[in-house]
């Protein structure tokens, strides 16, 4: 079975973009979000996996692969983005849905469950720090201020460029694993040579988001799926979680890396499985 069975492509118009879109099953609704520097595709095995449970909407986020790339880092603002996400649930339709998140998505879907939980069924974050935590934790823990040191290099003037150069050698070596065959090699290569989809990608970093104002209180039931080999998000964000998470089921993977949709998607798939059902 490849992953284009039974798959649609759209492009929805939402929030003054148009957001490249894979769709695939027509039975309860669940977002999935990518992380930098993925798109739609990271979720490619879980797909089969949860297509016949689920109606499954997976865009490329604003500055990704096929969607649109709007200049300048304040337009990768989370509230901006969430706003991506609530248009892109009611042109479809949606009503309530589940939101599940990777990497940078899973942050905006913390984001999104505390701004419109009456919109969500379910929450599932994989390998996505809660910003209070991470604040928290990157203050006092010289562990993960060295795990984050990337960022700041992500903030300079043409940051990007170093991912860019030697055909992405940068990015090749930090994302793929044994667990990437070359096809998604080349699909991944080929999203990351769309014109502006690093510079869009990194300017998530760049925009300037302030969290003050944010309580980071959850109240949608919440499931963590954490790969604990992962080298930027360290373990020690999970620690904490439930004093804000007020239904909180973790779920920790020994041996995968940050890039768990890769490393175990039969894991992640069950577990979304079950934690929707119950």
């Amino acid at each position: 079975m490849t992953i284009l069975n039974g798959i649609e492509e759209k492009y929805i118009e939402t929030n003054g973009i148009k957001l490249h879109t894979i769709i695939a099953g027509s039975r309860k609704p669940l977002i999935l979000l990518h992380g930098f520097p993925e798109f739609w595709y990271c979720w490619s095995r879980i797909i089969p996996l949860l297509k016949d449970n689920f109606k499954l909407v997976i865009p490329d986020m604003r500055g990704y692969n096929l969607s649109d790339k709007p200049e300048g880092a304040e337009n990768y603002k989370t509230e901006i983005i969430l706003e991506d996400i609530k248009g892109l649930s009611e042109k479809l339709k949606l009503g309530k849905f589940s939101l599940a998140g990777h990497d940078w998505g899973g942050v905006i879907s913390w984001l999104f469950a505390e701004k419109y939980p009456e919109l969500l069924e379910k929450l599932i974050i994989l390998n996505a720090p809660h910003n209070k935590i991470f604040a928290q934790i990157l203050r006092t823990s010289k562990e993960q201020q060295k795990a984050s040191s990337y960022i700041l290099r992500f903030q300079q003037l043409n940051g990007e460029k170093y991912l860019i150069e030697n055909n992405y050698k940068a990015l090749k070596s930090v994302v793929f694993n044994d667990n990437f065959s070359e096809l998604d090699k080349k699909k991944y290569i080929e999203a990351w040579s769309q014109p502006g989809a690093i510079l869009g990608g990194v300017n998530y970093y760049r925009a300037k988001n302030d969290y003050s104002d944010w309580t980071g209180i959850i109240e949608v039931p919440t499931l963590v799926l954490w790969g604990m080999k992962d080298l930027a998000l360290r373990p020690q964000l999970l620690e904490g979680l439930s004093d804000y998470v007020k239904d909180l089921r973790i779920e920790k993977h020994e041996k995968s890396t940050h890039w768990i949709t890769h490393d175990a998607p039969e894991f992640v798939a069950s577990k979304i499985l079950d934690f929707i059902r119950s």
